[in-house]
């Protein structure tokens, strides 16, 4: 049943819980930004909502490795200038974008959408870890980066995922140097990224 148009100050504050939701955005930011959009010219806050729409549209997974893409395989799958034989897995598709930015890892990746985390009810088989053993079957995969969180939820997956892979004699890396406990990969600087890619060590 139709309600009617929302009242001004409903609206408002509807926009401010929705964006309140998002990550980093507490109340006082969310507020901040509804007013800024109340604000802006129809053309901003039009082609605001138009790029997420056609974000949600267009944006799916990588078949191969579960990046986020609009191409399938993406980019970086189907790029012949990638080292196809080593593969660096991560929680996360943020997490590829700050090991890009260091420019110094070639190779392939694999996003696991997630963490083995057993006081959240998230499983072996909650994240995209039988995908990734399926890609080992063929013997182009020489080396397994273990690349996610240095938190115990990241631990807990890096230690599951040497367990599975390590019987299969494809070697297992994990980051090393420079990435102290509890950081999350997405916010680690270039230079210590660099160090963690280069100092990897045998698990």
């Amino acid at each position: 049943m139709n309600q009617g148009p929302i009242p001004a100050a409903d609206a408002i504050n509807r926009l401010i819980q929705e964006l309140s939701k998002l990550p980093g955005i507490g109340p006082k930011s969310a507020q901040r930004i509804t007013y800024y959009l109340l604000r802006a010219p129809h053309e901003q806050t039009g082609l605001l909502s138009d790029t997420i729409r056609e974000v949600k549209q267009k944006i799916t997974l990588c078949s191969t490795c579960y990046n986020v893409t609009d191409v399938d395989p993406c980019p970086l799958c189907r790029s012949e200038q990638r080292d196809h034989s080593t593969v660096c897995v991560v929680e996360q598709p943020q997490d590829i974008l700050a090991i890009e930015h260091t420019g110094i890892y070639h190779g392939l990746y694999h996003v696991l959408h997630g963490a083995i985390s057993p006081t959240e009810g998230v499983g072996s088989g909650d994240v995209r870890i039988r995908e990734l053993t399926d890609r080992l079957q063929d013997g182009t995969i020489q080396e397994v980066i273990l690349a996610t969180n240095t938190n115990l939820e990241g631990e807990q997956t890096a230690l599951y995922l040497n367990h599975v892979i390590s019987p299969t004699g494809v070697r297992v890396t994990r980051l090393a140097h420079g990435l102290p406990f509890g950081t999350e990969l997405e916010y680690a600087d270039d230079t210590t990224l660099t160090r963690a890619i280069e100092g990897r060590q045998k698990l």
